[in-house]
């Protein structure tokens, strides 16, 4: 099925706030990090609020702050729930003292690459690349330029979701039974399981933005 952005209403609501880190969150990274590793045990361990108030003596309350990073626990109150959660002290802080990635690629110097379906004179150049992390989704971000030598076969098919931002040229983009005149400026993001890839190139050298996302292998 697709959906034409001009035909639906320019404002949308998102259900992350991307700024959410620049105010008040900032001063309590430390205390969210070491919530989302007690919740994540408890979890884990199949373990209720309401159990884990009852084995640590804690109220449900003071357990609720603590998952949510509103409060700052004590070392007495932390070494009560690794007792409890049966995990060392030290891996509350886990997720804090992790190591957060960049990829910094200067202009023209992203790597050449052949990715899985890639045809003949596509050319591929990889932007950057962050293997496993926290988040859990891997993302691959390709610069793809086509000439007059490139084939064009729409049969690329691959999970995750993909996004497509059209730089300069002019292509038809087939996604499934759906065919989307590209140009620059112009942004196609669809599920990548459905056959896609450039069925008719109008206007050449073409180059495009290809964003690739998908869940990283547990």
């Amino acid at each position: 099925m697709s959906i034409d952005a001009t035909n639906t209403k320019k404002t949308a609501f998102l259900t992350q706030d991307p700024h959410s880190t620049a105010d008040g969150v900032r001063e309590k990274v430390l205390e969210v990090a070491i919530g989302r590793e007690v919740r994540a045990f408890r979890r884990k361990q199949e373990i209720t609020v309401a159990d884990l108030a009852q084995i640590t003596g804690l109220s449900i309350g003071m357990l609720s702050k603590i998952e949510n990073g509103n409060t700052s626990p004590s070392l007495t109150t932390l070494r009560t729930l690794a007792n409890a959660l049966r995990v060392p002290l030290t891996s509350f802080f886990r997720s804090f003292e992790e190591h957060r990635e960049a990829v910094h690629t200067k202009a023209g110097q992203g790597v050449e690459m052949q990715r899985d379906g890639t045809r003949a004179n596509h050319q591929y150049n990889l932007l950057g690349h962050i293997g496993a992390n926290a988040s859990g989704v891997i993302v691959e971000p390709y610069l793809i330029t086509l000439t007059e030598e490139s084939d064009v076969f729409p049969t690329f098919q691959h999970g995750g979701i993909e996004t497509i931002y059209m730089l300069e040229g002019e292509v038809e983009y087939r996604h499934g039974d759906d065919v989307h005149t590209l140009e620059p400026g112009d942004t196609l993001f669809f599920d990548a399981d459905a056959p896609h890839g450039p069925e008719k190139l109008i206007k050449l050298p073409a180059r495009y933005l290809s964003i690739i996302s998908y869940p990283q292998k547990a």
